[in-house]
C-alpha cells in the first residue's frame, strides 16, 4: 500500500509582500496574487482522486484551501488540524524583518545560520526552542496521519499549511537530516509530493517524487536564491528503461520518447539563462543535453567520465526478473540496504558517491557569480548528488525519485560555510500531468 502525500504552502500573503515574520500570528491575509496562486494549484489537482485534505486553520492557510477545493471541484471537507499551525515566534510576530535584525540582533543571526538552536522567550519568560518545538508538533500530526492513511488501499491526502511546518513533516519523513531546514525551499502555494509506504516491520519508506514545485504557477523556475545556480537534469528515456532493464555503464541511446522528454525539458528552460553545460559523457544524457542546449545557442558541452552511471557489472542487459532468478539475496539487498552492495564484477554505490560528488563539487567550483550552469547525468548518479545535498547518505538513495527528463534546481549558498539549497527536486510537469509518469524502468 502506498501514501501520496501532497503538501502545498499557502499562497502569498499581505506579511509576505510586507516581509513580515508571520508565525501564529493570524492578521495576514493572502493577496489577490495568493488567491490566484491557490485557484491555479487547484486547477492542476483537480484530475487527482484525492481521499482527505487537511490545512492549517490560519486563515491565510484556510482560504488557501477553500480556493484550491472551488477550483477543483473536490467534494471533500477539509480538515483543520491545529497540527499544522506555523512556528511560534513569539514576541517577533507581526514584525518586519529589518525590526526583528534590529531588536534582537544576536537571535536573528542564529535564525538565519542555525535556526534548529535559536532560544525564544514566552511572554512569562519561559525559553524554548521554535524548530525544536515544532518538528515535535511535526511529528505527532504525521503520526496520526499515517495512522490514519497508511493503510487499506492506496490513498492521496492533501495537507496545506506553512513553510516552517512543512518543511519540519519534509525532514522528519527524511529522518531529520544535519541542517537539514536550511537545505529546502518552499514557495507560495509549491506542491511537493511523496509517496510512503509500509514496510514489514510496520515502520514506513517516504521517497521524494517532487519538492516545491511551481510549474503550475506564472513563474515556473523559483527566484534564484544564491550565488550561482545549477539545474541537474535525468536523460531522457531509452528502450532498457521502458523495458526495466538495467543499463548502467552500456551505452544506450535514447529512444524516440527519451528524444521528446529532452525536448520538452530545453522548452521549459529555454526562458532561462545558461552560461556553461556539463554532461556524462555516455550518449543518452550527451543526447538530452544537445537538444537542451538548441535553445542555448553558443554554449558548450563539456564532456565529465565521472558523471557516468554506476556499473551494474553482470547485471548489465537483465531484466528484475532475471536477476532475481540468479542473486535473489543480493538483489533484495539492494532494494533493502543499497549502500552494503557492491555489483558482480560492477560498483558500489559508495564508488559513485565518491565521484560524483567530487566532480559536482569542480562544477560548483567553476561557476562564477550569477552563473547559472546545466548539468545532465544519470539515475544513481543524481541520487548520491542529491542525498550529499539534502544531508541523507548512501543508504537513503531510494529517497530520492529522478524520472527521465526531470529537472531539479540547486542553488548555491552565498555563505560557503551553510549548506546549498535544494530550491526544486524532479520537476516533470513539462513532461505532461502533474504527478512524475516517466518509466519506473531500472537504473
Amino acid at each position: 500500500m502506498t501514501l501520496r502525500l501532497l503538501l502545498i504552502r499557502h499562497g502569498l500573503s499581505s506579511f509576505n509582500c510586507e516581509r513580515r515574520i508571520q508565525g501564529r500570528n493570524d492578521l495576514s491575509i493572502l493577496t489577490d496574487k495568493g488567491q490566484e496562486q491557490a485557484t491555479q494549484t487547484g486547477r492542476v489537482l483537480g484530475s487527482l482522486p484525492i481521499n482527505a485534505i487537511y490545512s492549517s486553520p490560519l486563515q491565510r492557510a484556510a482560504e488557501t484551501t477553500s480556493k484550491i477545493i472551488k477550483a477543483g471541484g473536490i467534494d471533500l471537507n477539509p480538515v483543520f488540524d491545529e497540527g499544522l499551525l506555523e512556528i511560534d515566534l513569539s514576541s517577533w510576530s507581526g514584525l518586519k524583518l529589518n525590526e526583528v535584525g534590529e531588536k534582537f540582533p544576536q537571535e536573528y543571526e542564529t535564525w538565519k545560520n542555525d535556526p534548529s538552536n535559536l532560544v525564544l522567550k514566552r511572554e512569562n519568560g519561559q525559553e524554548y526552542k521554535p524548530v525544536e518545538e515544532l518538528l515535535s508538533q511535526a511529528r505527532i500530526f504525521l503520526s496520526q496521519l499515517l495512522k490514519n492513511h497508511l493503510k487499506g488501499d492506496n490513498q492521496t491526502v492533501l495537507v496545506v499549511g506553512h513553510n516552517a511546518i512543512l518543511r519540519c513533516l519534509i525532514l522528519i519523513l527524511l529522518n531529520d537530516p544535519n541542517k537539514g531546514f536550511k537545505r529546502l525551499k518552499l514557495d507560495n502555494s509549491s506542491l511537493s509530493v511523496f509517496n510512503i509506504t509500509k514496510t514489514d516491520t510496520e515502520k514506513y519508506n517516504a521517497q521524494i517524487e517532487c519538492l516545491n514545485s511551481t510549474a503550475h504557477l506564472d513563474k515556473p523556475l523559483p527566484k534564484r536564491n544564491g550565488k550561482a545556480r545549477l539545474i541537474l537534469v535525468r536523460h531522457g528515456e531509452t528502450n532498457w528503461n521502458s523495458e526495466g532493464r538495467f543499463q548502467g555503464q552500456i551505452d544506450i541511446p535514447l529512444n524516440s520518447n527519451g528524444k521528446t522528454q529532452a525536448l520538452a525539458a530545453g522548452n521549459f528552460l529555454k526562458a532561462f539563462q545558461l552560461d556553461k553545460a556539463y554532461s556524462s559523457s555516455m550518449t543518452r544524457p550527451k543526447e538530452t543535453a544537445e537538444e537542451i542546449l538548441k535553445f542555448h545557442k553558443g554554449i558548450p558541452l563539456y564532456l565529465i567520465d565521472e558523471l557516468i552511471e554506476i556499473n551494474h557489472g553482470l547485471w548489465e542487459g537483465k531484466l528484475e526478473s532475471e536477476i532475481d532468478t540468479d542473486w535473489p539475496e543480493l538483489l533484495q539487498m539492494w532494494k533493502d540496504s543499497p549502500e552494503k552492495v557492491h555489483m558482480p564484477e560492477g560498483e558500489s554505490i559508495h564508488d559513485v558517491w565518491s565521484r560524483s560528488i567530487k566532480s559536482w563539487n569542480r562544477i560548483c567550483n567553476d561557476l562564477g557569480e550569477g552563473e547559472t550552469a546545466l548539468v545532465v547525468a544519470h539515475d544513481a548518479v543524481n541520487k548520491t548528488i542529491l542525498c550529499h545535498l539534502l544531508g541523507l547518505c548512501a543508504s537513503d538513495i531510494w529517497k530520492v525519485k529522478q524520472g527521465n527528463g526531470g529537472v531539479t534546481i540547486i542553488d548555491i549558498n552565498q555563505d560557503p560555510l551553510q549548506p546549498d539549497i535544494v530550491t526544486c527536486l524532479n520537476l516533470t510537469a513539462h513532461l505532461g500531468g502533474v504527478l512524475d509518469s516517466t518509466a519506473a524502468g531500472a537504473l
